[in-house]
């Protein structure tokens, strides 16, 4: 019985060595490729600024510091409306209340309390970019003591990253092309493409000068072109 098995075993792989080399031999190697990345970047006019003010108060009790506070936020709020009309909106971009504390401790190590500070976002947005200059000044006299920051942008951003896409992809194809004939290689179709671009248009900070000296106000803005970049890979086949 035991001569018996043996024999069985070794008839039963030669059977299967001989199906396992069928199935390589029909196998096809893996196909050559070429990958390149190109880049393309387009430049727009901005058609929108989003502007973000703060009211920044301090007193000795929390109460006192956030009565400051409110009242001057009204204010600028109510200047920055008056300013605007129909040609923007405003809103709360924020607001806290944190205690100041003394260079000094207590005897037993805990802080010392001198104060508190109270702030107040106000973020603006508008289409109206020649109201810039003027929003800035208006919030300033109203009561707003920082410009955190200035921005300008693009309501539609489609048609300027669409051309920064198209500029990609000649700039991926050319790679390709170059490196293919230096290579002394032929390309063949595209197996696969694929762009990424920002999600939002790179924006521009604001250029301004202003000269408040003497109850003088003048707050030059002069807006910079908007950036939209796009990047596209490819993958070609090599014939």
């Amino acid at each position: 019985m035991k001569t018996t098995f043996v024999a069985i075993a070794i008839f039963a792989l030669a059977i299967a060595t001989p199906i396992a080399a069928a199935a390589d031999v029909g196998a096809s190697p893996a196909q050559r490729t070429i990958q390149v990345s190109g880049d393309g970047q387009v430049q727009a006019v901005p058609d929108l600024a989003v502007l973000s003010l703060a009211i920044e108060t301090h007193a000795a009790t929390a109460e006192e510091a956030a009565a400051r506070n409110g009242a001057l936020a009204q204010k600028v709020t109510d200047a920055l409306k008056a300013k605007l009309g129909d040609k923007g909106k405003t809103w709360t971009g924020g607001y806290s209340l944190n205690p100041e504390y003394a260079d000094q401790s207590h005897p037993d190590g805990k802080p010392v309390i001198r104060g508190y500070t109270a702030q107040n976002t106000i973020t603006v947005q508008t289409g109206a970019l020649d109201l810039v200059g003027p929003l800035i000044d208006a919030a300033i006299a109203a009561g707003a003591n920082r410009v955190n920051s200035l921005d300008f942008n693009l309501r539609d951003d489609t048609s300027a990253r669409n051309d920064a896409i198209a500029l990609a992809a000649k700039d991926a194809r050319s790679q390709a092309e170059a490196l293919a004939a230096a290579l002394n290689l032929k390309l063949g179709p595209i197996i696969n493409a694929s762009n990424t671009s920002n999600d939002n248009p790179q924006p521009v900070m604001f250029r301004a000068a202003g000269n408040f000296a003497m109850g003088a106000m003048s707050t030059p803005v002069s807006p910079a072109e908007v950036n939209v970049s796009a990047t596209v890979s490819l993958t070609y086949g090599i014939q």
